[in-house]
């Protein structure tokens, strides 16, 4: 009696976690068009992200590390001057590595002679009004900034963006499918199932300190615009011929 109860209950298990298997198994196999639509809207950035560093030499690793606390500090200062706050400052990293220089002794061989530490400081700075990046990096630039960074425009809010390559990216799918079922001679059915996937097109752009600081000028910035792209995948049932 208690090898019977106790196979009709694992006959029920089994059963109940099968079921929803068969039901993906039947959605599977049920007639329906899959396409990939894409919508892509663009819009002008309104903030610039600037990624730089202050690197100090000394013959002490405290010493290299006190000139480049002086000099970022000095930086800090002069862009909280310029309107920048204090959220959109941000230390990225900082790294203390000894220098070795590899003289030749008299064999012709080569000995590892410390020489000196360098120490390097990493700011990101969020500079929410375009038109001051420039001026906000050259005044970096002159006050010590002397490691290559990147620059990078970005949109606060890009909703509106996404939301309308969305809806081009909807249609562009819709009206693939509607092309597939009439070159297939079935009738399109009611949408199944929508997966979306989004991007931004604007890579950071490189620059290098040492040069910016060679201008006498402020450094000329061209935000263009940003492109946002959405892909969605659609899969639409099929209810049969013509």
């Amino acid at each position: 009696m208690v090898r019977t109860a106790s196979s009709l209950f694992l006959a029920a298990a089994l059963a109940a976690v099968s079921l929803p298997a068969l039901a993906q198994d039947a959605d599977r196999w049920r007639p329906h068009i899959t396409v990939t639509g894409e919508g892509e809207h663009a819009m002008r950035p309104d903030t610039a992200i600037l990624s730089f560093g202050v690197m100090r030499e000394a013959e002490t690793a405290q010493a290299a590390m006190q000139a480049n606390n002086e000099a970022m500090a000095a930086v800090t200062r002069a862009l909280k001057e310029a309107g920048i706050e204090d959220r959109d400052l941000q230390t990225a990293g900082i790294q203390i590595n000894p220098r070795y220089e590899y003289p030749r002794d008299n064999q012709g061989g080569q000995t590892a002679e410390l020489v000196g530490y360098q120490v390097t400081n990493t700011l990101t700075v969020r500079v929410r009004d375009i038109s001051k990046a420039g001026t906000v990096l050259d005044e970096a630039v002159s006050l010590g900034v002397n490691q290559g960074g990147g620059i990078s425009f970005v949109n606060e809010d890009p909703s509106e963006a996404l939301s309308q390559a969305r809806r081009e990216a909807v249609e562009d799918a819709m009206e693939k499918a509607r092309t597939l079922a009439e070159a297939a001679g079935v009738k399109l059915g009611a949408v199944a199932k929508i997966a979306e996937r989004t991007g931004s097109m604007q890579p950071p752009q490189p620059f290098m300190a040492k040069a910016a600081a060679d201008m006498r000028e402020s450094v000329p910035i061209e935000p263009g615009e940003n492109a946002y792209r959405v892909e969605v995948e659609m899969t639409f049932g099929i209810d049969g011929g013509n």
